[in-house]
């Protein structure tokens, strides 16, 4: 029997499947977790009405993730909502993380560098972005 970090494992088996599942089930994820930030949300908050005329951000608290995992404790509506939407976006990002691991197994170096290279932009441009 093949091990997942064996090359005939992946031969087997269709990556793209797998990464079509990590996709599907990190949407599915955000979404569920967006839901209930938002129906928590609307019950702690039954009377507010929506200002759609100016742009209000985030508060302060939901814009790392170390300020926001004690609002997800504290059964924050919008720290939960906010939790919903950074699950999405570390989804593809994850599934670059899986494809870097499967062309290392695989043992295409070329391919492990371009998505290395990729990763490593993204997780430039996540950390250390312009600010505005």
């Amino acid at each position: 029997m093949a091990t997942i970090f064996s090359g005939k494992f992946w031969i087997k088996h269709n990556i793209e499947l797998y990464i079509g599942r990590l996709l599907r089930y990190g949407v599915i994820l955000s979404s569920i977790i967006t839901i209930i930030g938002g129906v928590i949300y609307i019950i702690q908050h039954p009377d507010e009405k929506p200002r759609f005329k100016q742009f209000v951000g985030v508060p302060e608290y939901l814009r790392e993730l170390s300020t926001l995992f004690p609002g997800i404790f504290r059964l924050d509506g919008l720290a939960i909502i906010q939790f919903g939407v950074a699950v999405l976006i570390a989804t593809p990002i994850l599934r670059i993380v899986f494809s870097i691991v499967a062309f290392a197994i695989e043992k295409d170096r070329m391919y492990v560098v371009i998505t290395s290279i990729v990763l490593a932009i993204i997780l430039a441009n996540l950390f250390f972005g312009i600010e505005g």
